[in-house]
């Protein structure tokens, strides 16, 4: 006779890890506390399940998996199976996500699921271990250093803003010289300037990574602080939520000119398509269009790279880890951007005659 299994209802026990998470009880590897940016994203899962297990009709549970019988384990499998394909399924063709989506996605939920077996002892199968996480590479979308250039010292540029698009502009210019993330740039105040053998420095420590961080800054951008810490008796640089930012550079690189059109490719099940800003007509993105907050740390990035900088320097400065493969991206980009300007030289040289004396 087959045995009788114990069995949970998921979002419950679901629920109480996100509680221990935010309650500190739940730790990374290293020790430290999950972020709150990360238990968000836990969150968010529990929302999206509730919409899925609603929606699907979808009942899913837990089972203790001791002392199957081998029809009791097939069942087991072919449930867990069934869930990925149907829950996959329902964020690619309901919700329209990509790769990179469902992949973190399924990430989070196996968490949870190693959670439950290593730190609740609760005998569940290592079913989620067949859950593939999809990961695609997005194309890096940079201000090169022309267009940074044009963006400091163009006085055309500067008389058709208003006083609230300067300072956008001068948040995008300091945010593509420091290489930080946006929550670190809007955090800056005046205890993060240094001053060395008589040049300014910014030195933070990254609320994501802890680690610390000094970055040299030019002339331009010393000015662009010096300005508005003038203005404070803390911050150096204007705030704004990162999504009215986010609004306000695509205003600014429309103003700019940076409005060509461009082809953005996502990945869904493996599958590449292009993707349109309206997809009925077919309209494409362009830059303008596309540009964030994030733009402004990978367009650093890029840059100190395709000047000559040492990856290691880099990678310090941006708090990448080694081996990381999201930085060796931006190396790959900026090796790809080094060799056009090289072959542009190049076809000049080879239209010249050159005289021999």
């Amino acid at each position: 006779m087959p045995k009788k299994i114990t069995e949970y209802p998921f979002l419950p026990l679901y629920r109480r890890y996100i509680n221990q998470l935010k309650k500190g009880k739940q730790l990374q590897a290293n020790g430290k506390k999950i972020k709150k940016g990360s238990i968000k994203n836990y969150e968010y899962l529990e929302l999206l399940l509730t919409k899925f297990i609603i929606q699907k009709k979808f009942d899913l549970r837990l089972k203790i998996d001791t002392g199957l019988t081998k029809k009791q384990f097939e069942d087991e499998k072919k449930y867990w199976k069934e869930f990925y394909i149907s829950f996959t399924g329902f964020m690619y063709d309901d919700l329209g996500h990509y790769d990179n989506y469902v992949g973190r996605t399924i990430k989070l939920l196996r968490c949870f699921f190693n959670y439950l077996i290593n730190e609740q002892g609760l005998s569940i199968g290592t079913f989620h271990k067949k859950f593939y996480a999809p990961s695609e590479d997005v194309e890096i979308l940079v201000i090169l250093p022309e267009r940074l250039n044009h963006l400091v010292y163009s006085k055309e540029l500067a008389d058709q803003l208003s006083q609230e698009m300067i300072k956008v502009k001068d948040v995008v210019v300091v945010g593509c010289v420091v290489a930080l993330r946006y929550s670190d740039l809007d955090a800056l105040n005046k205890t993060n300037l240094e001053i060395i053998n008589g040049r300014m420095y910014i030195k933070i420590q990254s609320k994501k990574t802890q680690t610390y961080t000094r970055v040299k800054l030019p002339d331009y951008a010393i000015d662009i602080i010096n300005k508005y810490a003038k203005l404070s008796t803390r911050r150096i640089l204007p705030h704004f939520t990162k999504a009215d930012l986010n609004k306000k550079i695509k205003m600014l690189m429309e103003t700019a000119g940076f409005n060509e059109d461009i082809q953005r490719t996502r990945q869904r099940r493996g599958i590449p398509e292009i993707t349109y800003k309206i997809k009925k007509t077919k309209t494409p993105y362009r830059f303008c269009d596309v540009v964030t907050t994030h733009t402004m740390r990978r367009s650093a990035i890029t840059t100190m790279l395709s000047l000559g900088m040492n990856e290691q320097m880099v990678r310090q400065i941006s708090g990448h880890i080694a081996n990381s493969k999201e930085f060796y991206r931006y190396v790959a980009f900026a090796q790809k951007y080094i060799d056009t300007e090289i072959d542009l030289v190049h076809e000049k040289l080879s239209k010249k005659h050159l005289e021999i004396a």
